[in-house]
């Protein structure tokens, strides 16, 4: 069974999950010829290997902190900060707290990983 999309136009929640962050999981919120966006749920201590994404990034940390490994270099993420990385950047995630974030991918048309 496939996870339901948001619609054009229909509101969707993105806040801070607050007391509910520990038992959250990631959702796919929609995903459009040129855009992908997802909530993001990373428990404390979990990560994601470094990859590259053809496409650009925003990564909106909602809550907690993450540490994100970019080209080699560590740099760190809290709650209401942003971060744009270009498409192609060597990237990998860390949760230092459990923590939730909005991401944005700009898909490349004609890329395969992208689909």
């Amino acid at each position: 069974m496939s996870i339901p999309h948001a619609l054009p136009g229909q509101p969707v929640d993105v806040h801070a999950l607050g007391p509910a962050l520990e038992q959250a999981r990631s959702t796919a919120l929609f995903k459009s010829v040129d855009l992908e966006v997802m909530h993001l749920v990373l428990p404390a201590g979990r990560s994601l290997p470094p990859h590259r994404v053809a496409g650009e990034i925003t990564l909106h940390c909602l809550e907690g902190r993450l540490e994100i490994e970019l080209e080699g270099r560590r740099q760190l993420l809290a709650a209401g900060q942003l971060l744009y990385l270009h498409g192609g950047a060597l990237h990998g995630l860390r949760a230092l707290q459990s923590a939730s974030a909005l991401l944005h991918i700009a898909l490349r048309h004609g890329d395969p990983a992208d689909r």
